[in-house]
């Protein structure tokens, strides 16, 4: 039965991987075919100051993209799986940008946080007016609002669905014990929730060294290389510098930053320790 399976992932994953570690070794513009190159492209992608600070960026918008999601779709799948008023109208306008492509959100923060014709402009609000995306020091927390905009709901969902599977009686039980909300929030939510957070923060962290649409259309790597993360620096290595044997290189950089954070996640975690919670499963 898994024969199929693993078919397709050679297919799809091991072959295309393996075309690309032997391109890493060639110089190739992307027309005629490629010459060898021994590690030339490997000694220039691991020396070079815009990729290792493009690598530098990308851990850090990992980093920020967590600490920022996490508290916020946490808060927030409890607070939509509860049964307060209005939460069912406040679900819908809030799981909004889940249906909406990445292009077109990179394109409507763009107009929005134009210095001159967005959301600043109109409101004459000078905190909004600053030039967000242009300036050096602005432009990369700009980039990472724009992101938890965008995936804080699909992890909000994931809570919620985490917090409606507790039981009841447990928050009977606290209650009748007198604990309030904050006290069965950390004692109760929090500990049930354990398995919710570890596929959230997994998800969220490998997930962060895959952005790379909404960068490209928002910023393009700019202002200078101040969003200029490490898939964005291997697009634009590749195909704007017809450079594709460093760009594969870096393409390699990245699988193995994604392995190293995967694995590190599932041994220090505890995931690989995750029992079914569910009887008889």
């Amino acid at each position: 039965m898994a024969l199929p399976a693993l078919l397709l992932f050679a297919l799809f994953a091991l072959v295309p991987m393996a075309i690309v570690i032997y391109l890493s070794f060639t110089r190739w513009d992307g027309l005629g075919s490629p010459a060898w190159a021994g590690a030339d492209n490997w000694r220039e992608a691991l020396t070079s100051d815009v990729t290792r600070h493009a690598l530098w960026l990308t851990v850090k918008l990992m980093v920020f993209s967590w600490i920022v999601q996490t508290p916020i779709s946490l808060l927030l799948g409890v607070f939509v799986a509860g049964k307060q008023r209005y939460r069912a109208l406040f679900a819908v306008f809030y799981f909004v940008p889940l249906l909406i492509s990445t292009a077109a959100i990179a394109v409507i923060f763009k107009n929005l946080l134009d210095p001159n014709f967005g959301l600043g402009a109109a409101l004459n609000l000078p905190v909004l007016g600053q030039d967000w995306l242009g300036d050096p020091q602005l432009a990369f927390y700009a980039v990472v609002f724009v992101i938890t905009w965008q995936f804080v709901p699909f992890h909000t969902l994931l809570y919620q669905a985490g917090a409606r599977q507790i039981p009841a009686s447990l928050y009977e039980a606290a209650s009748i014990d007198g604990a309030g909300r904050v006290a069965q929030f950390w004692h109760i939510t929090l500990p049930q929730l354990r398995y919710t957070v570890v596929t959230s923060s997994t998800l969220m962290v490998v997930g962060s060294l895959t952005y790379f649409d909404l960068v490209f259309v928002l910023t393009g790597g700019g202002p200078g290389y101040a969003t200029r993360i490490l898939p964005l620096d291997m697009y634009i290595t590749g195909f704007q510098s017809n450079e594709m044997g460093l760009a594969s290189a870096i393409s390699v950089v990245l699988v193995v930053a994604g392995l190293v954070v995967s694995l590190a996640l599932v041994r220090f975690s505890g995931f690989s320790r995750m029992r079914s919670q569910q009887a008889g499963m």
